[in-house]
């Protein structure tokens, strides 16, 4: 605020979404930023080993920390493992202590437990990034329920690189982040309206797949 930019040679932005809302609710001029989007490390195609959704089964993930909308994840997954089962399984990697803040755990731990308890989930935890990436390359669908605004999604970025498709909102800068190219739909406040609209969408995906 108070023109603090003008100390600044050029502001660097992850989207242009991002730099929009600096522009909007900051005054920032546009001529003060530059967009650098997030990159990746490249997969390998030969290393992306997928199997046939029909014949062996859908392999969900979701890998990215708790806050972000875990706790739409599992009641979402529940519901479509009632219906199909074991064809069906999901990997969950979601702990702040990737960062070091174990203490910010505390309030997902009940959830954590539920995770570990259900018989179509495997959590994992926090594990490195060659772990997730590898687990990537053979997962089908990255289930992402998000209710956090990012300015960017290297999760995102990383699951389409791989070979996922993406079930998400269109909140934030996630529609710019897809480029169009994920089972989105539209963001609702109303927890249990966007986990029921997420339901919809990640069955459309779901059935696509099997095609």
């Amino acid at each position: 605020k108070d023109g603090g930019w003008e100390k600044f040679d050029k502001l660097v932005f992850v989207s242009y979404w991002q730099q929009q809302q600096y522009a909007n609710y900051l005054g920032v001029p546009y001529e003060a930023g530059v967009v650098l989007k997030n990159a990746i490390e490249p997969f390998k195609p030969e290393e992306i080993a997928k199997t046939n959704p029909e014949e062996d089964g859908l392999r969900l993930i979701y890998h990215t920390t708790p806050h972000r909308g875990l706790e739409l994840v599992l009641p979402i997954y529940d519901a479509l493992y009632n219906e199909y089962g074991d064809r069906l399984h999901l990997d969950v990697y979601s702990s702040f202590s990737i960062y070091g803040w174990e203490q910010r755990d505390e309030p997902y731990k009940e959830l954590f437990n539920q995770l570990e308890k259900h018989p179509g989930v495997t959590y994992h935890g926090a594990k490195t990034n060659e772990e997730v990436r590898d687990a990537l390359e053979k997962a089908h669908i990255f289930l992402y329920p998000s209710i956090w605004q990012e300015t960017s999604c290297i999760a995102a970025i990383e699951a389409m690189a791989a070979g996922c498709v993406v079930v998400c909102p269109n909140l934030a800068a996630l529609p710019e982040t897809c480029a169009n190219w994920a089972f989105m739909y539209s963001f609702n406040e109303d927890k249990q309206a966007h986990a029921n609209t997420a339901y919809g969408a990640i069955k459309n995906a779901i059935e696509d797949l099997k095609k």
